[in-house]
């Protein structure tokens, strides 16, 4: 009676598994009967990259050279006001790292 009730258990088994295949093949889920980490939840999301790249103007700086080279005047003309004013970067080999070593 014990080689019977094996049996139907088997059987129930294999026809549950069956239906839990059917099921996945005809809604698109994942089948993961062993219950191991997938990264199927994450591969599911969409990508945000191109959303992320247009929610950011597109910078001119980039590609006018007249603009690069107003920046870089405007960069040069505060640098020589602050030497000038004794403000400005040392010259190599007399920063204040060179001056603690005489």
């Amino acid at each position: 009676m014990s080689a019977g009730g094996g049996l139907k258990k088997l059987l129930s088994t294999v026809v549950v598994r069956g239906v839990d295949e059917a099921r996945a093949r005809i809604f698109g889920h994942v089948l993961n009967p062993t219950g191991k980490r997938s990264p199927h939840k994450l591969l599911r999301k969409k990508l945000i990259g191109d959303k992320l790249a247009q929610w950011y103007p597109y910078d001119i700086k980039q590609d006018d050279p007249l603009v690069m080279a107003r920046l870089e005047q405007e960069r040069l003309a505060k640098l020589e006001m602050l030497k000038r004013r004794g403000k400005g970067p040392p010259k190599k080999g007399q920063g204040k790292r060179a001056s603690k070593r005489k």
